[in-house]
Order: structure tokens, then C-alpha cells, then sequence
């Protein structure tokens, strides 16, 4: 079974509750979520052995949780069993769009100890969102994440997933974002982000341009209906239209997008930071972006954030 296998992936950052209002009389349905779960989530449904490592609460969110990894055979020997409470995460839909609002808990008390198995024996490590920009618990991540690319053989992505409710300072954001690009191989961010981040003025182009500068090999963002577009050191930007679907609602869309894009890359054989360094054909790029934008066009088809299994994603976009 691929849970018996070595993962691909380690993922590492928080799994919680979304508490989404599906009617006018304010009722929520539960929902797990949380970026990198679901992009675990992705990648294991995908057919890439995936380890995630969270912190996940002995409470009965925390089963909830951890039924849900395992029912997508996402392996959990990496992920720390937490006393503190499972996070909890209001999602607020207006046209199709998802805003949320927090309740902390477990997910963010991580210990250098915790994570000294990185890379675990995976060919690429998976950072980012609350995780990674939260204290105290992100300058351990950071620690053993830099560690890794110091080791320079494991291919090391990251995606920021701004929350500006919990980052209100954006100068102070952009920074914990920036030192966080400076270890990665692969960053993938929405357009959203970079809003936020550098201001509504800003040229997408010029922060891929600053992110390879920081040392970054790839960089995607995500535009929405837009598209996305992929920035490498060598190549000129490569565009690729978004995948057509009809949007229920885009929760877990970008983590969607994450997932196959890091799928993309694993199943062209470019893990290695050395084999990415040295695409030279932009059309690798555009069909990496592609298999990412049909994952997450999929995602988008249905509610809640329920990414495709790869006979899904065969059956469905042909």
C-alpha cells in the first residue's frame, strides 16, 4: 500500500477545524482544513507518498483530524500528538470568496526536537501558511527547514498564504515572508498575497524577480480567473490560463494548486534542487502550471477543500 512506502513529501504546518455558515440562520458545518494538511492531503490523493508533520491535538477535533489524514492514507509517524486545543478557523463566503477568522491552538508550539527527523527521508519538504509565520513556533520551523537547504539534496517549497487578520503589519509580514523565500527552492503565492505584501501598485513580475534573487529556483503565482504564471532564472515568465470549471467555492483552491504542482514536478523527475536549476525549456514550465490548474480547477468545482485522487482527475479533465 503507498502508506507502506518512504514518503515523496514530509508537509509541515497546521491542520484545523473550518467552521463554514452554509445557510442564513447561521448553523456551520465542520470541515477539516488547514493549507499544509490539504496539500498533504493533494499530494498523497495524487499517488505521492506524503508525510505530514502537525501538531495534533488529543482533543476531538484532533481525531477528527487525524481520521481524515489517515483516510487519505497520508502517513502520520512525522505529526507530534499535541495536549493544547485543535485550531479553529471561521470561514466567511462572499461570492465564491473564502475570509477567515481564528481560534489558535495546538498548531503552533512547535520544538526544534520535533522536527529533527527532516527531512525524513523525502525528496522534497513542504512549508508554509500560519505555520511558519506564527510564533512561537516558527522559528523552529524555520531552523530545520534551513538546515535542509543547507544539505542542498531535498527540493524545499513554500507557500506564505497571507492571513491578513493575523499579519495586520505588513512591512513586519513581508519580511517573515521574504527570510522564508530565501529557503526555498519552490515558491508558489497568489496574487492576493502580493497585494497584501508589497502593495496594490506591485508588479508581480518584479517580486518573482526579488524572490529568485533571495534564492528561489521557481516561482508561481496565482492570479484567479487570471491564470498563473511561473518566473525561472534563464526563462522568460511562462502564462498558462486557468483550468475551466464551474467555481462552487474556492476553499483549499490555492493548496490545490500547490499539491499538483509539486505532483508536476515529481513526476517529471525534478525533486532534485539540481534538476530544477537546469530546466531550459519553457514548455516544462507550462505543463507543470497546467497540472496544478487542473487540480485546483477540479477543487474548485466542488465544496469545501476536497482535491481530486489521480483517477478523479483522469476521469474528470480527460
Amino acid at each position: 500500500m503507498q502508506n507502506d512506502r518512504p514518503p515523496a513529501f514530509v508537509v509541515i504546518g497546521e491542520a484545523l477545524i473550518d467552521l463554514t455558515p452554509p445557510a442564513e440562520d447561521g448553523s456551520c458545518i465542520a470541515r477539516p482544513g488547514g493549507s499544509p494538511m490539504n496539500v498533504a492531503i493533494g499530494l498523497s490523493r495524487l499517488g505521492q507518498p506524503t508525510a505530514f508533520s502537525g501538531r495534533l491535538s488529543a482533543d476531538p477535533f484532533g481525531t477528527v483530524l487525524r481520521r481524515h489524514l489517515e483516510h487519505s492514507a497520508v502517513q502520520l509517524q512525522y505529526a507530534v500528538a499535541a495536549s493544547d486545543p485543535s485550531t479553529i478557523a471561521l470561514v466567511e463566503l462572499a461570492g465564491g470568496q473564502a475570509r477567515y477568522q481564528f481560534m489558535l491552538g495546538a498548531d503552533f508550539q512547535w520544538q526544534a526536537r520535533e522536527l529533527a527527523f527532516l527531512p525524513g527521508g523525502a525528496r522534497g519538504v513542504h512549508f508554509g501558511s500560519l505555520a511558519s509565520w506564527l510564533p512561537p513556533g516558527d522559528a523552529a520551523i524555520a531552523a530545520a527547514v534551513g538546515r535542509v537547504r543547507r544539505e542542498g539534496s531535498v527540493l524545499i517549497s513554500y507557500d506564505p498564504n497571507v492571513r491578513p487578520s493575523l499579519q495586520p503589519d505588513a512591512a513586519a509580514a513581508r519580511q517573515q515572508v521574504e527570510e522564508s523565500v530565501s529557503l526555498a527552492h519552490v515558491v508558489k503565492a497568489s496574487l492576493e498575497d502580493l497585494y497584501w505584501l508589497y502593495g496594490e501598485d506591485v508588479s508581480a513580475d518584479a517580486v518573482a524577480g526579488r524572490w529568485l534573487d533571495l534564492g528561489a529556483r521557481l516561482v508561481v503565482i496565482t492570479a484567479g480567473a487570471d491564470g498563473a504564471t511561473g518566473w525561472m532564472a534563464g526563462l522568460l515568465p511562462v502564462s498558462r490560463p486557468q483550468f475551466p470549471a464551474e467555481v462552487v467555492d474556492t476553499v483549499g483552491a490555492g493548496d490545490a494548486f500547490t499539491s499538483g504542482l509539486l505532483d508536476g514536478l515529481a513526476r517529471r523527475d525534478l525533486l532534485a534542487p539540481a534538476s530544477l536549476a537546469a530546466v531550459s525549456d519553457p514548455a516544462i514550465l507550462a505543463g507543470v502550471i497546467d497540472d496544478a490548474s487542473r487540480v485546483a480547477g477540479v477543487t474548485c468545482s466542488r465544496p469545501g477543500a476536497n482535491p481530486p485522487s489521480r483517477a478523479e482527475l483522469a476521469e474528470l479533465t480527460g
